[in-house]
């Protein structure tokens, strides 16, 4: 019989903490993927100061995504050493000062810089996200929570539009960056104020086990998880930091008008993220196998992403409909891709685990933004692109399907052969 080999074991007048916690990562998230959009939105205004070509926009994608996937991986090792609760400060005072940076820049490289020091610190989100949700939060309630989390990246990216082209009209896209670190600040303070440990209890020798970097890797369980990752956040960061400026290219939006509009297919994000979790949730509750309850969703929502393939050929508000199906699948599939590592390991690993997983998602999204910038910038329309970005979550899935094995916790058997040396 298979046993999660720690299990939170609190007192009942944790529960109304464990889920305000959670709505306080909700928001580190939702104030991360807000940071992280200024740039596209503001896009513009900046080049009114600072000239940028297509294949510049590209860079300032691929430095972030470079510091973000390297950083994830040694965030989430460094947040299981520091713990949750001063990892996950450590990391918003970071990006909040290098969201700030992006207000001094005057030229592309400071420009460069600052998206490149964002990225570092925002790497370590969602590791230390998943912690919380395996530190507070049984199997049942797990894609649940991770789904409200996830629903921040919604919620940014849904504020995002109409908030940043309110500051860039009232008062330039300097204030932009400033008011978003700013708000980065208070939030740690309100992390700092809040944020304690839960009293766990492991059963197994009493002590959480410890499985290296080089047997984490090594599993085949994880390698697939890093691959479905790598092939639909190539989509997802193509989506997320290229649609206001499809937009504005192909569309002939202004500023005002992605204000108004670029908000909806983000909203759809959030209700993905929501159902995606709540929906695992329910299968697991009704008795369904763990395995089932988690890849039935993502198989769903896999299938659903091709939609935006229909983009080029039908007009602008239809194409809205069909990013909306895109966001709503794409944030249902995301909430149960990070909550399986806190599903199948020790507590002293998810975070390493979650790492790893969205280390392979940045590095696709730095990838493909890269071949995105070149192929626009060889003349090349939007159309294959979306082609390609259409595909990756089928693909994703099916190696998940076919390599990942069941998703189930890792027995005490099977920590022990992790263990054991080769």
């Amino acid at each position: 019989m298979t046993t999660n080999p720690t299990s939170v074991q609190g007192p009942r007048d944790n529960s109304n903490l464990r889920w305000y916690l959670v709505l306080l990562v909700s928001a580190a998230i939702a104030i991360s993927y807000f940071d992280r959009q200024t740039v596209s939105i503001a896009i513009t205004a900046i080049q009114q100061n600072i000239a940028i070509t297509n294949q510049q926009f590209s860079y300032l994608q691929t430095a972030f995504l470079i510091a973000y996937a390297a950083m994830y991986v040694i965030a989430g090792r460094l947040i299981d050493k520091l713990g949750t609760r001063r990892g996950f400060l450590l990391i918003m005072l970071w990006w909040s000062f290098a969201c700030a940076l992006h207000g001094l820049a005057a030229a592309f490289s400071l420009l460069l810089l600052a998206r490149f020091l964002l990225g570092m610190g925002e790497g370590g989100a969602f590791p230390a996200a998943t912690r919380v949700v395996s530190e507070w939060l049984p199997s049942k309630q797990r894609a649940t929570a991770m789904g409200i989390i996830n629903a921040g990246t919604s919620v940014g990216s849904l504020l995002a539009p109409p908030l940043i082209g309110l500051i860039l009209i009232s008062y330039g896209w300097r204030a932009v960056f400033y008011a978003a670190g700013a708000t980065g600040l208070l939030w740690t303070l309100c992390w700092a104020l809040s944020y304690r440990s839960p009293v766990t209890v492991t059963s197994i020798n009493h002590s959480p086990p410890h499985i290296s970097l080089r047997q984490i890797t090594s599993l085949r369980s994880v390698q697939a998880l890093v691959f479905a990752k790598f092939m639909s956040d190539a989509a997802w960061y193509f989506l997320l930091f290229w649609l206001p400026k499809y937009l504005y290219d192909a569309r002939g939006f202004g500023i005002s008008q992605v204000s108004h509009y670029a908000w909806i297919p983000y909203a759809a994000s959030g209700v993905g993220s929501f159902l995606g979790g709540w929906s695992s949730s329910r299968l697991l509750q009704s008795g369904r196998s763990l395995d089932l309850s988690r890849k039935l969703v993502l198989g769903v929502n896999a299938a659903m992403m091709p939609a935006i393939m229909l983009v080029p050929w039908v007009p602008v508000q239809f194409a809205l409909v069909l990013f909306s199906i895109a966001f709503f699948s794409q944030q249902s599939w995301s909430c149960i891709i990070m909550t399986i590592p806190a599903d199948i390991f020790p507590l002293s690993a998810v975070g390493t685990v979650a790492g790893l997983v969205g280390f392979g998602g940045s590095m696709g999204g730095a990838i493909f933004s890269l071949i995105v910038g070149g192929l626009l910038g060889h003349g090349f329309s939007y159309s294959l692109i979306l082609i390609l970005a259409g595909s990756f979550h089928l693909i994703g899935f099916l190696a998940l399907v076919f390599f990942s094995g069941s998703i189930k916790p890792l027995s005490t058997g099977d920590l022990t052969q992790i263990e054991s040396p080769a």
